[in-house]
């Protein structure tokens, strides 16, 4: 055997040994999720009580999932896939929890293998490969079912990544076309790719060096800016899809109702917010300590914390231009972390969370480029350089294993999570508002209620405090309360359709009929195509014997909810009164294949039967 294939041999043989301690390191720390549960934030949204999800892969759910800005994005891949596993796992939370781990664990891979490929850096690639997978910052990406987006856009971030290497390495349109096709769709499965033409213009620079900077004569510079020129012409399908996704996410939230206003976030909190979460980042990425499912806006500016914070972000980025020469590396790095960082950095504000651990899955390989390749340099002059390296990577990867370990494990229930998110963060409203749910849920009234009213007690303007508020005294039959507490929440927002529900809920039980058709009419202003509120709005209906409108709002509730067995037994009810006998019985067998064990579906479909002559 020649010394060449013995040594492509053993090449071989040490990549697979890498990506064999990469897979059985990643699930050591994660493999315990196959035991968790959904939690209650975006679970319920995203799975839980998504009729689409629950009905698994079918025509009409592939339809909505590309149609939809459900969740306040266009995501439909992300839809699809949570589809899938409901087809084939049912609601097994732990099996949804497994798919997460999956996609984690082939990013993992592709992101060792593109960055060898490109650098032919095996060490330096398997460090940033280890430190993507086992730091604890990136839990949250992976245990929390919901953000099944994050892992599945990153999936295509790489393949994107990988596809464009071979087509450097050999151009042409054939080679091109992958590139288009990955970045689509993981533009599918999350907004959070518009960055990646500009990382693969940084990529260009290096390690693909496709382009140099310099201080040659005039005639090379001219030369050396046409081919910049061509290598962002070369990109621009890229950026003219990542324009178009931009444009439809922000449409979608503003639907939703998602962006802040800049009256609740000035322009200048938000660039102060910018500058404090970027170093905040690192903090967290340097010290994992105190990390929370929420943060919540301090709403005050600690103006020596601003200070140093903008200190170090503009020594970094002078540090990074002194640099780029010698190593291209730390520019590189640098950049790639403040660019794939901008869409969720805050000066857009989607949601109310100050910043977010998920945020950082894609921008913190950045600072891993140059951890991976700074720290050898820095190491250069040691005599024992190799023995130094492989003893603090093995010490520092062992660290982040047991604090990953740890912190996936907050993530089982929903109890547990926000029990956890309390303990490590101070005056988290949203945080003693779903422990609050999840209290409810389980039975612990008395500890419910003292957590909402802690939430509002931090937040007086929290809209979902006083719902849960409501919510919970109006099952302790307190009704005078919970109206209360309905009223203050339209007070600030009288856009809430879930005050509103809720409100006309108890006016039904209090027998104000009119006054609940006005709030339910109102919450169907705000969202016309809500199949609850329809099918409130019926029940409502017939109470003050106007069945030709209950009869409408029943068949709209089911056309765009199929699967409502109660809606289906009070339609048939009506149908039975107007003596539209063989439709009744339709309707209560649909019932019946819905939720067999329906007792009052059996006695009227027995009726219906009886009154038809069989």
């Amino acid at each position: 055997m020649s010394t060449t294939h013995k040594s492509t041999l053993s090449k071989i043989r040490l990549d697979f040994l890498i990506c064999l301690l990469l897979v059985i390191s990643t699930l050591a720390v994660y493999w315990q999720v196959r035991n968790h549960e959904f939690v209650n934030l975006d679970d319920e949204v995203y799975i839980i009580n998504n009729f689409h999800i629950q009905e698994g892969l079918t025509f009409d759910g592939v339809v909505w999932a590309f149609t939809s800005t459900h969740a306040a994005n266009w995501h439909p891949l992300t839809w699809l896939s949570h589809m899938l596993d409901v087809q084939l796992y049912g609601m097994k939370a732990g099996r949804h929890h497994l798919t997460n781990l999956l996609f984690h664990i082939l990013n993992t891979l592709l992101l060792f293998f593109v960055f060898k490929r490109m650098t032919g850096g095996l060490w330096h690639s398997a460090v940033v490969a280890a430190l993507f997978a086992l730091h604890p910052i990136h839990v949250e990406s992976v245990a929390w079912v919901s953000e099944r987006k994050d892992v599945l856009s990153t999936f295509f971030w790489m393949l994107t990544m990988g596809a464009y290497v071979l087509y450097v390495e050999r151009p042409g349109f054939l080679r091109y076309l992958p590139i288009l096709l990955f970045f689509i769709l993981g533009l599918m499965a999350k907004p959070m790719l518009v960055t990646l033409p500009f990382v693969l213009l940084l990529l260009d620079y290096w390690p693909l060096n496709r382009f140099q900077f310099g201080h040659e004569n005039g005639s090379i510079a001219i030369q050396r800016k046409s081919v910049v020129i061509r290598l962002i012409c070369e990109k621009t399908p890229l950026f003219a899809l990542a324009a178009v996704s931009c444009i439809v996410t922000l449409l979608a939230q503003q639907n939703f109702g998602a962006i802040g206003s800049f009256d609740t976030y000035s322009f200048g909190f938000r660039i102060s917010n910018t500058m404090i979460s970027y170093a905040s980042y690192i903090g967290k990425m340097i010290w994992p300590y105190n990390l929370a499912v929420f943060y919540p806006h301090p709403h005050t500016i600690s103006w020596p914390m601003l200070i140093c914070s903008s200190l170090f972000f503009l020594s970094v980025f002078f540090l990074a231009i002194k640099t780029l020469k010698a190593h291209p590396w730390f520019a590189v790095g640098w950049l790639w972390y403040v660019v794939t960082l901008v869409p969720v950095i805050g000066l857009v504000q989607v949601g109310s969370q100050a910043m977010a651990d998920r945020y950082t899955y894609v921008p913190l390989i950045g600072i891993f480029i140059i951890i991976a390749w700074g720290i050898p340099e820095l190491m250069a002059g040691w005599r024992l350089k190799g023995t130094a390296c492989a003893i603090m990577g093995m010490t520092c990867l062992s660290v982040l294993m047991g604090m990953t370990w740890v912190q996936t494990g907050y993530w089982h229930n929903s109890v547990r999570l926000f029990e956890h998110t309390l303990d490590v963060t101070d005056n988290n409203y949203m945080a003693h508002n779903s422990l609050g749910v999840a209290l409810s849920a389980g039975g612990r009234t008395v500890e419910a209620t003292d957590h909402f009213h802690e939430a509002l007690r931090i937040c007086p303007r929290y809209v979902a405090g006083h719902i849960s508020l409501g919510i919970e005294l109006s099952n302790q039959g307190r009704r005078a309360e919970a109206i209360r507490q309905f009223n203050e929440a339209l007070e600030i927002n009288p856009e809430s359709a879930g005050a509103h529900i809720n409100l006309a809920a108890i006016l039904v039980r209090d027998v104000r009929i009119s006054e609940a058709i006005q709030h339910l009419d109102k919450a169907l202003e705000i969202n016309p195509g809500s199949y609850e509120v329809h099918g409130r709005l019926g029940d409502a209906l017939v109470r003050m014997d106007r069945l030709n409108e209950a009869l409408g709002h029943y068949r709209q509730a089911l056309l765009i909810n199929p699967r409502l067995a109660e809606v289906h037994n009070n339609l048939g009810i009506i149908l039975i009164r107007k003596g539209q006998l063989e439709e009744a019985v339709a309707h209560f067998r649909e019932a019946l294949r819905i939720k067999p064990g329906y007792v009052d579906v059996h006695k009227n479909l027995k009726k219906a039967l009886v009154l038809r002559g069989k």
